[in-house]
């Protein structure tokens, strides 16, 4: 079986080459310049109509036929579900698992986004929302090292829900976060640093 991937070195496409390294399924890379808007050419918006990376196609997909598939929680989950890793089949810890993946798809990624955007993008530097949302990225960090005070992972066992949170919480030091003082996130932050299907993952695409 063989994954097309479409992605760009950011955090949501961090964590699909992640996945994939960490499941060892092959996959091709095609990355996708933003700069010449590549992800709005009409090839790429049949894959994905939002104009977004990521995005998938599995070459044996369901019923052995391909599937296109974009937005990275959606993409994490359906190759957790392939290849039976990352997600588990308890139905009590699966919802964990989902619970904590959406809190990075509906909270993290979103404000740690802003952030970013807000203290190196936007043309004019706008102090509140820069302020908004910096505090908005530590009030979640607060949540995350509460959650891992008590638990390894964010569902227990490593899974996607932290494959997804790690890529967002990685940037911390470009956002101008600390996570020293953060000792429970720090740990975690650590552990998935060390693994190898993590560091091959950060990689793609290759410059």
């Amino acid at each position: 079986m063989t994954i097309e991937l479409y992605t760009a070195g950011t955090p949501n496409g961090q964590k699909i080459s992640i996945m994939l390294e960490e499941i060892a399924i092959d996959y091709i890379v095609h990355p996708i310049n933003f700069s010449q808007e590549e992800q709005k050419q009409p090839e790429f918006l049949a894959i994905n109509p939002n104009g977004k990376i990521p995005a998938i196609v599995d070459t044996n997909g369901l019923n052995s036929q391909p599937i296109s598939i974009f937005e990275s929680g959606a993409i994490l989950i359906y190759l957790a579900e392939k290849s039976g890793k990352l997600l588990s089949s308890d139905p009590r810890k699966r919802m964990e698992t989902i619970e904590w993946l959406m809190f990075q798809m509906a909270g993290v990624g979103p404000m740690f986004g802003q952030l970013g955007y807000f203290s190196h993008y936007a043309p004019v530097k706008i102090e509140l929302a820069i302020d908004r949302y910096a505090n908005e990225a530590k009030r979640l960090l607060g949540v995350l090292d509460k959650r891992l005070s008590v638990v390894e992972f964010l569902a227990g066992d490593y899974s996607i829900a932290d494959i997804a949170t790690f890529t967002w919480v990685n940037g911390y030091e470009y956002l101008g976060l600390k996570i020293d003082e953060l000792p429970h996130v720090q740990r975690w932050h650590n552990s998935i640093s060390a693994r190898p299907a993590v560091q091959r993952g950060l990689k793609v695409p290759q410059s």
